[in-house]
């Protein structure tokens, strides 16, 4: 005898067995650079964070995007609270590796502004370095003006341009 398992039926039973299949999770609460409570999902927080993920998208766990003002490579108040805040999870997760991008606003030249971006992501490593983060766990590189994530042409715009953006190269 065979049996017959109507199309509804047989969702049923499949929707019922992916119910009862479970994982485990540990969820962890962590506090952000922004003072912001996050929560993270996995047994470490460098679980929580995708490979080539970057702190532009927000997907780089708690590794903040950190900015600078026009024209300048030196790093702010502000800008050392965020990298704190990258050091102490960067040392806390120690198989965690990043690239540091430098990034410009539109103004200035191309060669111009990759030499500024590449002065900004070289005072994030030492800043990093300093910190006591791993020299071989960070590597630069700069992108001058060539990828905005603002598109506007004024101050708002450009104040989102001029940032170290960190992408993961190791988890």
């Amino acid at each position: 005898m065979k049996f017959k398992f109507k199309p509804v039926t047989l969702l049923a039973v499949i929707a019922l067995s992916f119910s009862l299949v479970g994982c485990s999770t540990t969820k962890k609460k962590e506090m952000g650079s922004d003072g912001q409570t996050m929560e993270t999902v996995g047994s470490d927080s460098s679980s929580a964070i995708e490979l080539n993920a970057d702190s532009d998208s927000g997907k780089a766990g708690a590794i903040r995007t950190v900015f600078f003002g026009f024209n300048s490579s030196v790093l702010s108040t502000g800008t050392r609270e965020a990298l704190n805040a990258n050091a102490d999870f960067l040392k806390a997760n120690p198989s965690v590796e990043v690239q540091i991008e430098g990034h410009c606003d539109e103004r200035g030249g191309v060669q111009y502004n990759l030499a500024l971006g590449e002065r900004r992501a070289k005072s994030i490593k030492d800043y990093l370095v300093a910190m006591g983060v791993t020299s071989s766990r960070i590597s630069t590189i700069s992108f001058g003006k060539e990828r905005p994530v603002a598109f506007g042409h004024d101050e708002s715009a450009w104040g989102q341009n001029r940032r170290g953006n960190f992408v993961v190269t190791a988890k």
